[in-house]
Order: C-alpha cells, then sequence, then structure tokens
C-alpha cells in the first residue's frame, strides 16, 4: 500500500523541468533521474549535458553530481525544486568531469556536504584549470560565479553514507572513464547510480582521462551487484543489459579490433576503419567513433 502511494505521488509530480536542457525522470521510490543533453557543452545547457541522480528521503536529499558550473548546479536546483522543497544535504561527486563536481561550490553554499574519491579529488585539482579554460570557451558569460571546490568529506575505495534511513554504498573500483570514477548503490530502491561509466543512448566519449580496461573491469564491479535500474552518466535511467550493450560491448569491442589491428602492424591512421557499426544507433556516433578508435589505439600501443 505505502509503494503505491509513493509510485503515485511520484507519477503526479511533472515529468520536465528546464524542459529544454533537463527532463526529470522518475526512477523507482523516491529516486530519480535528471537528464541533461547528449550534445556537447554549451551557454544554454550551462555543461549540463549529463545525467544526474537524485534521492528525496524524509531527512532531505542526496545528489549525485552536482551540475557543470555555478549557474549550472542552479539550473539543476530548479530541477530539483520540481521534484521536492526538502534541501538537498548531501551531494557525492561520482567522478572528474566538469559536471561530476565544478557545481561544487553552489551546493556547499546551500549547506550541503559533499563527498568523492580521493582519486576523483586529485583529478579536479590536476585539470581544474584545464576544465575552466574550455568552459569558458563552451559556456562565456554562463561560466560567471564558478570557481574550483573540492569535496569535504573524502575515502579511498568504500564509503558508505547513511542517511534518511538509506544506506548509500559509494564504491571507487579503480579508474573509468576517469580516474576516481565511483558508482553509488541503493539496495533498499535496487537502484545503481554509475556516473560515467556507463553511458546510454549517446556514444560514450573515450577522453584523455579515460583507461578503457580498468574501466572494463569497473563496469562488471558494479554488474556484479545486478541492479534493477541503473541511472547512467549520460542517457535516460534504464536497465543492466542495455548498460552492457551500450558501454561494457562496445569497450570491448573497441579493444578487441584495436588489439588485433595492433598486433596485425597496422598503423593509428587505420584505427577510425574498425568496425563500430554495431553501435551506430547511438547519438554522436559519427563525431565521436572514429576519435574513440585512434584514443584507444594510443592507449594501447604501448601496453
Amino acid at each position: 500500500m505505502i509503494r503505491a502511494i509513493l509510485t503515485s505521488a511520484v507519477l503526479a509530480i511533472p515529468t520536465f523541468a528546464n524542459a529544454e536542457v533537463l527532463a526529470v525522470e522518475p526512477v523507482t521510490d523516491g529516486a530519480w533521474a535528471i537528464v541533461g543533453e547528449t550534445e556537447q557543452r554549451s551557454a544554454e545547457n550551462l555543461a549540463n549535458n549529463a545525467t544526474f541522480g537524485l534521492v528525496v528521503t524524509p531527512e532531505g536529499a542526496v545528489l549525485m553530481d552536482p551540475g557543470g558550473s555555478w549557474q549550472g548546479a542552479e539550473m539543476l536546483h530548479a530541477a530539483i525544486r520540481t521534484i521536492t522543497d526538502r534541501p538537498v544535504v548531501y551531494v557525492i561527486d561520482t567522478g572528474g568531469q566538469d559536471h561530476r563536481w565544478l557545481g561544487n561550490g553552489y551546493w556547499q553554499e546551500q549547506g550541503a556536504t559533499v563527498i568523492a574519491s580521493e582519486a576523483a579529488v586529485e583529478d579536479h585539482h590536476d585539470r581544474a584549470s584545464q576544465h575552466m579554460s574550455a568552459l569558458a570557451q563552451f559556456l562565456g558569460d554562463g561560466l560567471d560565479g564558478t570557481e574550483p571546490a573540492y569535496a569535504d568529506v573524502t575515502f579511498d575505495s568504500d564509503y558508505t553514507l547513511e542517511f534518511g534511513g538509506l544506506s548509500f554504498e559509494i564504491k571507487h573500483r579503480g579508474p573509468a572513464h576517469t580516474p576516481g570514477d565511483s558508482f553509488v548503490w541503493l539496495d533498499e530502491r535496487d537502484v545503481m547510480f554509475t556516473g560515467d561509466i556507463v553511458y546510454t543512448d549517446r556514444l560514450l566519449g573515450n577522453g584523455p582521462a579515460r583507461d578503457t580496461d580498468s574501466w572494463i573491469s569497473v563496469f562488471e564491479a558494479m554488474a556484479a551487484f545486478e541492479p534493477l535500474h541503473i541511472v547512467p552518466g549520460h542517457g535516460r535511467p534504464t536497465d543492466l543489459a542495455t548498460a552492457r550493450r551500450d558501454t561494457y560491448d562496445y569497450l570491448v569491442n573497441l579493444r578487441t579490433q584495436i588489439g588485433a589491428l595492433i598486433e596485425a602492424g597496422g598503423d593509428i591512421i587505420d584505427a577510425p576503419k574498425i568496425d563500430q557499426s554495431a553501435w551506430s544507433y547511438l547519438e554522436q556516433f559519427d563525431s565521436l567513433a572514429g576519435r574513440n578508435a585512434q584514443a584507444t589505439y594510443e592507449e594501447m600501443e604501448w601496453e
């Protein structure tokens, strides 16, 4: 009966906020995905071109990832207010991309405590200047107010946040898309918040901070929990089978084909010619597939 009442209440709440940028989607009881664009960062999306997670409890809310800028965090807060008027008490940074941490200062100003892996915070320090310079080009005046702000609570590999009658198990199992990526397991709701360990709906970006070999292992560690619901780092909420198809299988294919190319004496110029067509249904395929192949070649050439 309680579950039915909660579900009814969830579905009664409007499902879109900042409709052109952020879509709010219920996942399960008290858990939400706030889904950003699959396009590049822009002055319109304020670096919120990602998916964020929210869990609402009687004591307040827990937010997975703070937004990509101060103004992006304000935009995210506006979306959250369509779900609840309870304060965001904790923010969990799941990785090292700008939208995983550069909104921290906004939430700390609201009184929230920010949690991140030690590896993520080290990455934040290492790439803060790079992120700010890049965002200045994409966001223009939309970057105003943004200053790098770092986590209040850090951990090595495991941290459990007990809050609102729930246990948020935060786990860093090695580098993936960035060196400090973590996933957040909420057993009571059978939901996994993966950050950039999982991409769906759009092709993943094999950026300069990635480690594709470890990324595959980290995905396996996440998948071992067999979550019913997944809130990915990019794309709409999904299930484990879809996450595996869109991310894990793609990474395995990249490494298998690039490995064969290197073994055959192929050059990096040949890398974009490998067969990635099984993932051509994903958004951003045409712009990213070739670059992903070359980046994987660079990574694997000296392994």
